[in-house]
């Protein structure tokens, strides 16, 4: 096998696929990326067995005189290479004794190839009725639910994002069991089965990294135990959290003692500063109260200081508040939010707070108060 391609072609593709592999392997073929070249074009394929990608490269985008193979390389280093290539025709040539030759012009490396036999069968099946988001949509629904989602492997259900259709309602959280993000979205179609998977953050935020700046519609395959993503020249594979993802259903309340509506910037610069006296150890604690149509926020740290602010804020009721929260869980789930302004929602000062757009409710979010009145 050998071919010649122009290194902006490679690199863009090996790009995607590094994405795939995991230095942590100890079988040293999921450390490869797999190169097959058939006559429509090349083939780019990588997998650790949790994801799987695969991408296309025309036969368009080949320099002429080349030779269809297949060969397993270890991927770390012919991306390493690749990159640090200047933008030239580069040449990749399979040599006997199980090598590649990598060169341009004045360039040359060699590099061990792996048994290609060994690479793994990605059984890349499509489903007969996929659902059909656009890529835009889907990132959208990432940036603001993701983070919310637990890094705690000792809960493997949360630290992944639940996918739910009923119908043509499609339903995404994310939880940490201190905060919690949900999105909403009205599908074109209807699905006959109701759906309930949980899906892996991290390859989520792996597939958000792809996504094009334009808009392109992405066919998503959904099966018993993997979820496989489709667009543009791009497969990607997501195997599932085999697990029951708890029930927040009754988490969020349909009814409030108290709303308060306030500027998002304001309140987020606000934040920003009061956060200069919490730390982590103290779970990033702040302490808000209000009393007619004023909030004041305050923190402290006894060795070095304290801070107290006020701001205006619209209030539907007399009703008062004092409740104390993490100012990081606070500015995280207004970042997300785009809306000129926010709605706080309470129901005392043990029941969790709920953030939302007040002219959207398919995004709500949650955060549990700190006990420390």
């Amino acid at each position: 096998m050998n071919f010649k391609i122009k290194k902006e072609y490679l690199i863009k593709h090996l790009n995607y696929v590094i994405k795939g592999i995991s230095n942590k392997n100890i079988r040293p073929i999921l450390n490869c990326i797999k190169f097959e070249l058939k006559q429509d074009g090349l083939y780019l394929s990588s997998t650790d067995n949790d994801i799987a990608i695969k991408t296309f490269i025309s036969i368009k985008e080949i320099e002429e005189d080349y030779t269809c193979g297949q060969f397993a390389v270890f991927g770390k280093y012919i991306y390493d290479i690749i990159r640090k290539f200047p933008n030239d025709i580069i040449t990749i040539e399979e040599v006997m004794d199980s090598k590649i030759y990598i060169s341009t012009k004045n360039i040359s490396f060699s590099l061990n190839c792996n048994n290609v036999a060994e690479f793994p069968n990605l059984d890349l099946e499509e489903s007969k009725n996929p659902i059909i988001l656009s890529n835009k949509v889907l990132k959208n629904i990432f940036n603001q639910t993701a983070f919310a989602a637990s890094t705690q492997e000792s809960r493997p259900a949360i630290t992944g994002i639940n996918f739910k259709i009923n119908k043509n309602i499609l339903e995404c959280t994310a939880t940490d069991s201190y905060r919690l993000a949900k999105k909403i979205i009205n599908l074109e179609t209807t699905i006959a089965e109701d759906i309930n998977i949980i899906i892996p953050t991290k390859n989520l935020i792996e597939l958000a990294r792809m996504f094009n700046d334009e808009e392109e519609q992405v066919e998503i395959h959904i099966f018993n135990n993997k979820i496989i993503f489709k667009f543009g020249t791009i497969i990607m594979l997501s195997r599932l959290i085999n697990a029951t993802y708890p029930d927040v259903s009754k988490l969020i309340p349909s009814d409030f003692l108290v709303k308060l509506t306030v500027n998002t910037s304001e309140f987020y610069s606000l934040l920003d500063r009061a956060s200069l006296f919490s730390t982590e150890e103290e779970k990033n604690t702040i302490k808000l109260e209000c009393e007619n149509n004023m909030m004041v926020v305050s923190s402290n740290i006894p060795e070095i200081g304290n801070v107290v602010e006020q701001l205006e804020v619209e209030k539907n009721n007399e009703e008062k508040i004092k409740i104390a929260f993490s100012s990081k869980y606070m500015m995280e789930a207004i970042k997300v939010l785009d809306c000129e302004k926010i709605e706080l929602d309470f129901n005392g000062e043990i029941k969790p707070i709920v953030i939302k757009n007040p002219d959207d409710n398919n995004f709500i979010q949650l955060i549990v108060p700190i006990k420390t009145y």
